[in-house]
């Protein structure tokens, strides 16, 4: 559904990639694939997706459908919304309460603080790649958090990743985990003020690399995770 997602995404823009540098070389702006090709991976992924949760419940399978809408929809939310970057963390994040209810057939109060840290967390990496296109996007009149946050935009994305923090150190006390999971979180914050770092550069490069660095913190988190589980096994 990622796939999905980028090939729908691509869709809806490509009208618009042109105009922005870092997008402009992109197969459907320079014309190496069709728009209906573009549809058709987007169809053929979304169907096989599709068939995958039909081996899931009855529960599982109506939030799919959540999920396919949200997909399609967060391409075309920059047109209408000041701050899509929501819609993209809503789409990401509800992977979560399916993976609760195909497992265990329903959420618990848990999901829902990993949903909420999953939404704020797009928002504030999303962000920071929305502002290395800031400029182009006021010309063409795409919308943006980098656009709506303005001069706060740091102040903001600091604040969102210090609740993602929060909330995972939450989920960990609730989850019974051990140290190896709050060095983690505690690894994680060093990731993220070296990720100001980069911002206070103000360089589109930067900011790029402050986006992809947001690879290195869900590693972190997904690696210690799953070394304090195998250290501390649930009971």
């Amino acid at each position: 559904m990622r796939s999905a997602g980028c090939a729908i995404n691509d869709y809806a823009d490509r009208h618009y990639d042109g105009h922005v540098q870092r997008t402009a070389n992109r197969p459907l702006v320079t014309g190496q694939i069709t728009p209906y090709e573009a549809l058709g991976v987007f169809g053929f992924l979304s169907l096989g997706a599709g068939i995958c949760v039909l081996f899931l419940n009855t529960e599982t399978q109506q939030q799919a459908l959540i999920a396919l809408a949200l997909a399609m929809l967060y391409p075309f939310s920059k047109r209408y919304m000041p701050l899509p970057q929501l819609m993209l963390g809503l789409a990401f994040a509800w992977a979560i309460p399916m993976a609760y209810t195909a497992l265990q057939g329903t959420t618990v109060p848990m999901t829902w603080l990993l949903f909420t840290a999953t939404v704020l967390w797009a928002i504030a990496y999303d962000t920071e790649y929305a502002l290395a296109d800031r400029e182009d996007d006021l010309k063409i009149g795409i919308q943006s958090s980098a656009i709506l946050f303005g001069r706060f935009d740091r102040f903001i994305i600091g604040l969102l990743q210090g609740t993602v923090i929060l909330l995972l150190w939450q989920v960990g006390t609730m989850a019974a985990r051990g140290w190896i999971y709050y060095l983690g979180l505690i690894l994680g914050i060093g990731l993220f003020i070296y990720q100001h770092q980069l911002l206070r550069t103000q360089k589109r490069t930067n900011y790029l690399r402050a986006f992809l660095n947001n690879n290195w913190f869900g590693l972190v988190i997904f690696a210690t995770l799953i070394l304090d589980y195998l250290i501390y096994p649930v009971e």
